[in-house]
Formats: structure tokens, sequence, C-alpha cells
């Protein structure tokens, strides 16, 4: 299963060469870059840990790079994504976020129906990463 979150999650891995093109639009428009990563990507946990301190004074994307493969290098089977803030007032807001690490073997999610009072049904989504279970023992 692929991870589909954030811009550009339907396409092929970006090259490096590729990030630091994204990188660079990021930084002529004046936003900010973080770098986040996780080992849960939930599609409801939108707040990822963060590498370090958000980029607010880099202007040059051979900066970000070098905190990304330092991100990468820590964390080499997470979740690992880059995000641009615009902080110009109205926005003050994530405008882009997109993966640019995988871990090599991404776990997925499984639905768990709940049936309660009145035959109401409620489901979850529930993550395989947090089971720790291993391909093969999930189902």
């Amino acid at each position: 299963m692929r991870i589909t979150q954030g811009t550009f999650s339907f396409l092929p891995d970006l090259t490096d060469a590729q990030i630091t093109k994204q990188l660079d639009h990021c930084l002529a428009q004046g936003w900010a870059i973080g770098i986040e990563y996780t080992d849960d990507p939930h599609p409801r946990n939108t707040y990822w840990e963060m590498f370090g301190n958000p980029m607010f004074d880099v202007r040059d994307a051979a900066g970000v790079m070098l905190e990304l493969a330092a991100c990468r290098k820590t964390f080499p089977s997470h979740y690992v994504r880059v995000t641009a803030f615009d902080s110009t007032h109205g926005t003050e807001s994530v405008v882009m976020s997109f993966i640019v690490n995988r871990p090599k073997v991404e776990p997925g999610f499984r639905l768990v129906r709940t049936e309660e009072a009145g035959r109401t049904l409620r489901y979850t989504i529930e993550s395989y990463a947090v089971a720790r279970q291993p391909e093969g023992a999930r189902y």
C-alpha cells in the first residue's frame, strides 16, 4: 500500500533534483520550509514531528537539502515530508507539503468496524504501523 498524502502523492517519488526545484519555487514565493517525520502516517495524524526548527530565514534550496539529508539519515525507516508555510496576512498556513522519504515497506491501514446500540455501526482506520505485526500476520 502506498500512502498518498500531500502534493505529488500520486506520482512516483521525486528525485532530489525535482525536490530542489520545488524548494526553489517555495522559496521564491517567500514561504518558510519545515521538515517533518513520522512512523504513523494516519490520515488524521496531521502533526508530524519537526526535524529541527522551521527554516524562516533560509533562501537557498541547498540549505534545506542539507537538513533533509540529515533527517533521512537519522530516520531512514520513517516518512519524511517537506512543508511550506505562507506567513502573509490572510493566508498564514501550510500551502504545500509533499513526502520526500518513505520506509521500504509501507505498512498500510485496516478498517475497523464496531457495532453499537441501535444497530449503529462505527468505522475507524487503524494503522498497521501501530500494531507492529509483520506482513502475513495482519489479517
